[in-house]
This record gives structure tokens, C-alpha cells and sequence, in this order.
């Protein structure tokens, strides 16, 4: 029973200090009793126009040590200004410059800030970050202005170098400290100066490709020439080689006579068996006249008209027919 009278005695007090805790947070902060600063953060107090502080220093700090009788008021009839400290990036794209050429291009530039001097940012400038971004774009445009295309295009580290010692010292006046500064994109603003460049680099491909493909076929023919060249070179020595050793086997068959007559008489009748030239054959006994011999040595249309006719055993069946031959 003792239990039970304790419950709500215990729901009620869990609710007032509940309540409590509340309130005496709301009132410190009004009163300026303490604050909780985020990392990479900083709070500027002002009051009546007058900086109290700053307190750039995560964590919990009591306001009044730093601030002084200030801080009972600061949050009521003063200001606090909070900025972030952390590690910004923006993108300006197609930033309008002209080259010594005259060709209209664009450059892209990607950099990196971050706030060093809160007051500064607070009461320097009333768009800082947006007067940076104007001064960056004039700074690129004024620096890179009238440089040969070649180097727009090539030299991208000089020209970010060139942008960021310009650009320095105007962001440290506003409380920026500028990081990096890159050009990421060097681009042609022309239209039809694109479709001409782009027209100009397919001929060139062209001209590159055709180059490339005549001198393949030149160093093939001068491959071909070279082969041709050392196989007329070796055919010639093999028809030397050949003669040579042709005529040392004729020394060695004419030592031997008799095998040397019968291998000429051999090739003599081989060569005439072979050969396309008319063949006369006259008698050598009875009509040995003069006009028998003429009359022997015309040929005859029925001689030319088969292979078969003629004498018998003269050979004109193993012919071709091409002369008459006649008994």
C-alpha cells in the first residue's frame, strides 16, 4: 500500500522536472547564461551595433566570462550571426573569353573556399559568396583573355594558377580563404566553329588513315620487290647449279660411248616425237627424180584431214596431225 502512494508522487515529480529542465534551458539561452557551438561553426554576438564575441569553438561555453554583462541581453535585444566554416565548392560554367585568334570560347571554372574571418563575412559584404563568384568569373575572364588557342586548350595548370593569385586577395577582404581553383572545361561557345573543326578532324582522320594505308601498301610492294628480286637471284643460280651439273654428268656418260650415243639418239628421237615441225618422208629407192621429190615434199589436203593417214609405221598415229605425210 506504501508502494502505491509513491507512484504518483514519483509520475508527477518526473514531469516537473521534465518541464523544468526545459524552462531553465530556454532562460539560460535568453539570458545569455550559455550557448552550444557545432563543430566547424562560429557564432558572431552583436549588440547595438558592437561585436561582443566570437566563439568559432565546438562545444559548451558560458556566455557570460566571454561576453560580460553583454550576454543578458545579447539574445534578446542583440544578434547572433552563425556561419559555417566548413569546406564550400562551386562550379562556374562557360565563362565567356575570346582567344589571340579571336575564336569565342567558354572556360569552366571549379574552386574551393572557406570562411577564415567570420566578422568580415558578417559585415564586409552583404552577398559575399555571390561577390566571390563575380570575382572569380571577372578574374578569368581578364586573365585568360587573348591567349593563343594552343595554350587554352593545353595549359590548363598555369591558367588556374593565373585565376587564384588574382582572385587571393579580394575573398581574404570578405573573410574567404580561397582553396583551389581548377579549369575543368575549355570549350568551344560557336556552334557552326564546331561542326567546322569537327569537319576538319574527320578529313584529317581521313588524310591520317589513307597516309597510313598507302604506306602499308608501299612497304608490301617494296617486300614484294625484295622476294621477287631474291627468287630471280636464286632461280638464276639454280639454272648455273642445273647447267653445272648437267654437263658433269655428260663428262661422265662420255667416257662411256656406247651408252652416250644411245642417250643422244634417245633425246634426238624423244625431241622430234614431241616437236610440231612437218615431217617429209621420201623414198630412197626408185623414183629418185627430181619431180617425184617435189610432188613428195607438197602436202596434201587428205594428209592434214586425220592422224591416221599416211604410211604405215611412219609414226603419223602417234602425231598430232599437224603436217601431211605422204608414202
Amino acid at each position: 500500500m506504501m508502494f502505491l502512494e509513491f507512484i504518483p508522487v514519483v509520475i508527477i515529480t518526473i514531469v516537473v522536472l521534465f518541464f523544468a529542465e526545459v524552462v531553465v534551458r530556454a532562460l539560460g539561452q535568453i539570458f545569455g547564461f550559455y550557448t552550444i557551438n557545432g563543430e566547424r561553426q562560429a557564432r558572431v554576438y552583436v549588440l547595438f551595433g558592437n561585436v561582443l564575441g566570437v566563439i568559432d569553438e565546438p562545444g559548451f561555453h558560458f556566455l557570460w566570462p566571454k561576453l560580460g554583462a553583454g550576454a543578458l541581453i545579447v539574445n534578446t535585444l542583440g544578434q547572433c550571426y552563425v556561419r559555417d566554416l566548413r569546406l564550400d565548392q562551386q562550379y562556374l560554367r562557360s565563362n565567356p573569353v575570346n582567344s589571340e585568334e579571336g575564336a569565342p570560347m567558354g572556360i569552366g571554372v571549379w574552386y574551393e573556399m572557406y570562411i577564415t574571418d567570420p566578422v568580415a563575412h558578417v559585415f564586409r559584404n552583404t552577398d559575399p559568396r555571390g561577390s566571390l563568384a563575380a570575382n572569380v568569373g571577372t578574374a578569368t575572364v581578364k586573365c585568360l583573355s587573348n591567349m593563343k588557342l594552343a595554350e587554352m586548350l593545353q595549359s590548363r595548370h598555369p591558367m588556374s594558377h593565373a585565376v587564384r593569385e588574382e582572385v587571393s586577395p579580394l575573398s581574404t577582404e570578405w573573410g574567404y580563404k580561397l582553396g583551389s581553383v581548377y579549369i575543368r572545361k575549355v570549350h568551344f561557345r560557336d556552334h557552326g566553329m564546331i561542326r567546322q573543326i569537327e569537319a576538319k578532324v574527320v578529313n584529317r582522320l581521313r588524310q591520317v588513315t589513307s597516309a597510313i594505308k598507302q604506306d602499308g601498301v608501299n612497304q608490301v610492294n617494296i617486300i614484294t620487290s625484295q622476294a621477287e628480286k631474291e627468287a630471280a637471284v636464286e632461280f638464276a643460280r639454280a639454272a648455273v647449279v642445273r647447267s653445272e651439273i648437267v654437263g658433269r654428268a655428260i663428262s661422265g656418260l662420255a667416257a662411256e660411248r656406247d651408252v652416250a650415243d644411245a642417250l643422244f639418239d634417245i633425246l634426238e628421237t624423244q625431241r622430234l616425237l614431241t616437236g610440231r615441225a612437218e615431217l617429209t618422208l621420201i623414198p630412197r629407192e626408185g623414183r629418185s627424180d627430181l619431180l617425184t621429190q617435189i610432188m613428195a615434199s607438197t602436202p596434201t589436203e587428205s594428209g592434214a584431214s586425220g592422224s591416221g593417214s599416211g604410211l604405215s609405221g611412219s609414226g603419223s598415229g602417234s602425231g598430232s596431225g599437224s603436217g601431211g605425210k605422204r608414202g
